[in-house]
C-alpha cells in the first residue's frame, strides 16, 4: 500500500537493479529473479530444507517469497515431483522459513550496528533523516503509529529513495542491536544496508503482518515489552 504515492520498499538502487539469474517458482509456475524467491534443497538424508543464502550444493528448488505458495508447493508434493525422488517435508517447514529470514534481517542489523553503520533511537536517526544521509529506516511494526508516519514522511521528504520497512517488532530491532526495544533505526548507504533491503523484502513479502503495515517484494523490490526509545 503506497504512502505519499510511494510505497514502502519501493526505492531504485544500483546493486537490485543488476541482471540476476531468473528461476521458476514451483507453485506459481512464475519465471522471477531469484532474489525475490527462496531457495530449497534436498539434504543428503532427502529432506528439504530451505538455503535462504543460496549457497549449500545440490539442485536449487524454488518458490516465491510468499508463505501461501510454500504451503500450496508441500500441499501438492512439488518438492517431490521437482526432485523426481522421494523427498521428506519437515511439518513446520513454513514456520523456519520465516524464522530464518527474521534471524538474516537481525543478523544484517547486527552487522551494521558493528561496522558503525547503524544508528538507533528517535532522535538520532531523525537527525540522520533530516540531512537525507539514510539509506534504510526501519520501525518497529508494533511502535507508535504516529511517530513512524512523522519519521517516515520526514525520511521520504528529504530523500526520495528512502528504503522504508516495518517487519520486525521492537524488541527484535533491540535484540539484533544488543540495547533494549528499539522502534527507529537507520542504515547509512553501502553494501550491508542494499543487503538489509533485499532480505526485509523478502521477510515483508512471506510474513505479512497486516496490521503493521509491511511491504512485499514486489514492490522493493509478536509483541513485546514496551518500547522507549
Amino acid at each position: 500500500m503506497p504512502i505519499d504515492g510511494k510505497p514502502i520498499g519501493t526505492g531504485e538502487s544500483a546493486e537490485r537493479a543488476r541482471q540476476v539469474p531468473v528461476r521458476r517458482c514451483l507453485a506459481s509456475g512464475e519465471r522471477l529473479p531469484q532474489d525475490r524467491l527462496i531457495r530449497f534443497v534436498v539434504g543428503p538424508d532427502k529432506e528439504v530444507v530451505p538455503d535462504l543464502a543460496g549457497r549449500l550444493p545440490g539442485r536449487g528448488l524454488w518458490t516465491r517469497c510468499e508463505r501461501a505458495l510454500l504451503e500450496k508447493a508441500i500441499a501438492r508434493g512439488l518438492f517431490a515431483r521437482a526432485a523426481r525422488t522421494a523427498v521428506q517435508v519437515p511439518p513446520d517447514l513454513p514456520e523456519r522459513v520465516g524464522l530464518a529470514l527474521r534471524r538474516r534481517c537481525q543478523d544484517w542489523l547486527g552487522m551494521a550496528r558493528r561496522g558503525g553503520v547503524a544508528l538507533a533511537g528517535h532522535d538520532k536517526v531523525r537527525g540522520l533523516l533530516e540531512k537525507g544521509a539514510a539509506a534504510v529506516l526501519l520501525q518497529a511494526a508494533d511502535g507508535s503509529p504516529a511517530q513512524r508516519q512523522r519519521l517516515r514522511n520526514l525520511g521520504l521528504g528529504n530523500r526520495p529513495d528512502l528504503e522504508v520497512f516495518e517487519v520486525l517488532t521492537a524488541a527484535e530491532l533491540g535484540d539484533a542491536l544488543g540495547r533494549g526495544p528499539t522502534v527507529h533505526v537507520a542504515l547509512l548507504p553501502g553494501g550491508l544496508a542494499e543487503r538489509m533491503i533485499l532480505d526485509c523484502a523478502r521477510l515483508a513479502a512471506y510474513d505479512v503482518q497486516h496490521d503493521a503495515g509491511s511491504r512485499t517484494c514486489d514492490e522493493v523490490s509478536g509483541t513485546g515489552r514496551k518500547a522507549t526509545d
